[in-house]
């Protein structure tokens, strides 16, 4: 336990007095200090109110959401997994190594068309350029990891060299990457689906729309993409594809595997004719095509270094280990893959189904038993990785979408974590425009990738732009070595992003071209309009919180009818003290003004004068507002608008109403010095009023029942052990609870150094209060510790004044370590 220590300005043993004579010794050191003495010690104080001991009805909205989406999480579960080497591969990688499956087939789409069965030759070349510029992205993504040990992406790495705006850049090439990849993936996993089973051809669309929504559903309950279960699929299929290149590559040697005569099979692409020369009747552009779509298989790269922090220490090593650990996986499968096209002559089909994998599988494996039997494994391996691949980006996204909109280049909306400590927002977002792109080009892998690789090739010529300014700036040990590692994969992506822009601008590369500027310039438009709103909202804040008060305060109730939703706001004007109150009735109809007008006389409210006001064009918030500038005309007054509004429980009573003093309250609040405050009551049975009696009275008679609630120690660990419930907690009593810190108050500069905050577990609540000490590192709102001393009275509540306390986890220290 951490004594407290004795406050700054408390004479010598006043602390310890406070300790030793409880709050009475407290209040007495406090005042010699200068302190805020504590209420009579001869009234008993009163115990805090306690959340947990209110049963609030929750809205059928909110309940729903519950059946949907389970329980919400505190956001003190909100830990950070640290996972070792296997796991990591495991878990970062499946987007990566998952596009072995498809980018020998996506380079074949064009080679095939154009020469045929020489096509199956040039594979190999174009494989091995592919191949060269993985090896340089990896080498220049190493450099990244070193350099950044917390967050490594393009965006971090842009932003922090070349500034926010140009970052941007970075942000829409990203964006666009997640976006597309969720479609590409999941379009790429049911064709793995389809070609083990070619009945569901015809429902590509719906099945692949179907497992968007469904990873759209299970990232909303809080899918954590650093779990266990997403390294499974990811080494089942580097096991099971691994060994179909093996296999194939063993028998391919031994002279047991024999290449079959090509022939055109309805649904395969077209068979163009093979000629001389070096590119064998290819040109240049066709074999510029086949690069940029092979290039394809080298998304996902980026994954390792945007998860470097949750690695086991030492994190940069760890990470460098496994990306390369990772591009030499992904080099094995891609080359294998294409080698055994080669020999098989497995040719792409229209509709991407079968995959020219599913036909390598049956050529290698044959057609038995056996052989069925092991491409069905095959099949399914693919598919899930394909699939775990597209749930990356459900993680990736919201992330980055939340780290640029903390930059206020985005809705700031997107920087807040929902029911299930997810960011929900994002992930929506991405779903729907997941799903609209997957509609779109019909889950079609080849219209697909026309969209890919500008936005994966834009990040990776980023973060080795961004890496050449750092190592000019920074010129740490072998700075030059590392300079030209980034500035080669730098020239060199952005090398591939011309040759894609060009080679596949009519399929659809010319939709990211239009985008990518439009986008980038909206960003930096939105963070103008904060950056704007900020300005304003800042300038002259700390005068404008000691700024005089204006002398006249006037409220006015707006008056519909007599009824008690208008009694209630009546009654709730008196409790402001104004300095002149009044009602208002705007005349619609003069029957209706001439009833309210003989009610208000016969009830006897003469003292509260009403103001019937002619509204002949019926516009009632542009009456409302003349009216309240008319009554600060003078710059003196302050005026309080209180508008009764009627709350309806069942949601189709609403529909019934109209929303007039929502329209009001938004017209007169433009002006200065009005204030437009909406006064609800609720019609029916109002079950919240019962809660809260009941609270109350259970307060009233001591809370008998707190202490029988369920003491929540045992979920704070074996330092909780000994303690007893808050709720049992009684005035001059020695105590030692655990708990949660609910709420802190912080000091203003002119007033006592005290800390004081709430503790509160399933029980009760209780003061801790910290004298001379305005602030205590780690305790902050919702951290847990345990606290001891004498039960007093501060400001006529019951306090712990300088208690012993133990911290036992703060809101964001857990760290969870998996894996060797």
């Amino acid at each position: 336990m951490v004594p407290a220590a004795p406050a700054d300005a408390t004479p010598a043993g006043a602390a310890g007095a406070a300790g030793a004579a409880g709050a009475a010794g407290a209040a007495g050191a406090a005042g010699a200090a200068g302190a805020v003495p504590a209420p009579d010690q001869r009234v008993a104080p009163k115990a805090l109110p306690s959340p947990d001991l209110i049963d609030l009805p929750e809205t059928l909205r909110y309940r729903l959401k519950n059946w949907l989406l389970g329980p919400p999480l505190v956001t003190e579960k909100l830990a950070s997994e640290r996972l070792g080497r296997i796991t990591a591969l495991g878990v970062l990688s499946p987007d990566c190594i998952s596009s072995s499956a498809y980018g020998t087939q996506e380079m074949l789409t064009i080679l095939v068309p154009a020469v045929g069965i020489a096509a199956f030759s040039l594979v190999i070349p174009v494989t091995v350029a592919v191949l060269i510029v993985l090896f340089f992205v990896t080498l220049s993504y190493r450099e990244v990891i070193q350099a950044y040990t917390k967050a490594g992406g393009s965006y971090v790495v842009a932003r922090d060299n070349f500034g926010h705006n140009v970052a941007q850049v970075a942000a829409v090439a990203l964006l666009i990457d997640y976006t597309v990849t969720v479609a590409v993936q999941t379009a790429a996993g049911t064709d793995a689906l389809t070609s083990a089973f070619p009945a569901l051809v015809p429902y590509t669309v719906p099945i692949t729309v179907g497992v968007v929504l469904l990873m759209l559903y299970g990232n909303l309950r809080g899918i954590r993409e650093a779990g266990r279960w997403f390294a499974i699929p990811t080494y089942f299929f580097i096991l099971s594809l691994g060994a179909l290149v093996v296999t194939g590559l063993v028998r391919g040697l031994l002279g047991e595997l024999h290449t079959p005569a090509l022939h055109h099979a309805a649904g395969m692409v077209s068979f163009g004719h093979p000629g001389e020369g070096l590119l064998l009747g290819a040109s240049l552009f066709v074999m510029l095509q086949s690069f940029a779509n092979g290039g394809s298989s080298l998304t996902g790269l980026e994954a390792i270094s945007n998860g470097v922090s949750a690695f086991r220490r030492p994190e940069a090593r760890n990470a460098r280990q496994v990306l390369v650990a990772m591009s030499l996986i992904l080099g094995f499968l891609v080359l294998g893959v294409s080698l055994l096209a080669r020999w098989s002559h497995a040719v792409p089909y229209l509709s991407g189904s079968p995959m020219v994998v599913a036909q390598e599988a049956h050529f290698v494996f044959g057609h038995g038993p056996i052989g069925n039997l092991l491409f069905y494994v095959v099949e399914a391996a693919t598919m899930l990785v394909l699939y775990t691949g597209g749930n990356t980006s459900f993680n990736g996204f919201p992330f980055l979408a939340s780290f640029v909109a903390g930059d206020s280049f985005l809705p700031r909306q997107l920087t807040r974590r929902g029911h299930r400590l997810t960011f929900s927002n994002g992930i929506i977002v991405l779903g729907i425009l997941g799903t609209l792109l997957v509609i779109a080009t019909g889950a079609n892998l080849d219209a697909l990738i026309g969209l890919y690789a500008i936005g994966v090739f834009t990040g990776f010529t980023m973060a080795g732009a961004g890496m050449v300014r750092h190592h000019l700036r920074e010129r740490e040990p072998a700075w030059q070595r590392r300079l030209v590692v980034n500035g080669f994969a730098a020239v060199l992506s952005g090398a591939v992003v011309i040759i894609f822009a060009v080679t596949k601008f009519r399929q659809g590369a010319w939709v990211v071209l239009v985008l990518f500027p439009v986008l980038v310039w909206l960003l930096i438009r939105m963070h103008r309009q904060y950056a704007s709103e900020a300005a304003e909202l800042e300038q002259g804040a700390s005068m404008a919180f000691e700024a005089p008060i204006l002398r006249h305060h006037v409220v006015v109730v707006l008056v519909d009818r007599l009824d008690l939703a208008t009694a209630r706001a009546v009654q709730y004007a008196r409790t402001l003290m104004p300095d002149e109150l009044r009602a208002v009735h705007f005349a619609i109809d003069p029957r209706d003004a001439s009833l309210l007008e003989e009610e208000w006389g016969r009830l006897g409210l003469s003292r509260l004068p009403l103001d019937i006001i002619d509204c002949p064009d019926r516009r009632l918030a542009r009456a409302a507002l003349e009216l309240a500038a008319g009554v600060v005309e003078d710059g003196q007054t302050e005026l309080t608008v209180l508008l009764p509004r009627r709350g309806y429980a069942a949601g189709w009573r609403r529909l019934l109403h109209d929303r007039s003093a929502d329209r009001i309250a938004i017209a007169v609040g433009e002006l200065p010095h009005v204030n437009a405050t909406i006064v609800p009551f609720k019609l029916g049975p109002d079950r919240l009023e019962e809660e809260l009696a009941r609270a109350l009275a259970a307060e009233t008679t001591g809370a008998a029942s707190q202490g029988q609630r369920a003491h929540p120690g045992e979920d704070l660990g074996p330092k909780a052990s000994g303690t007893s419930p808050i709720g049992q907690a009684t005035w001059r009593s020695r105590v030692r609870v655990a708990g949660r810190v609910r709420a802190i108050r912080v000091p203003t500069r002119a007033s006592t150094a005290n800390l004081e905050c709430t503790l509160v577990d399933g029980t009760g609540a209780i003061l801790l209060v910290f004298q001379g000490r305005r602030r205590i590192p780690g305790i902050q709102q919702g951290a847990r510790l345990v606290a001891e001393g004498m039960v007093g009275s501060w400001e006529g509540r019951l306090a712990i004044l300088n208690p012993d306390y133990e911290l036992i986890a703060g809101p964001d220290t857990e760290q969870v370590e998996t894996d060797a």
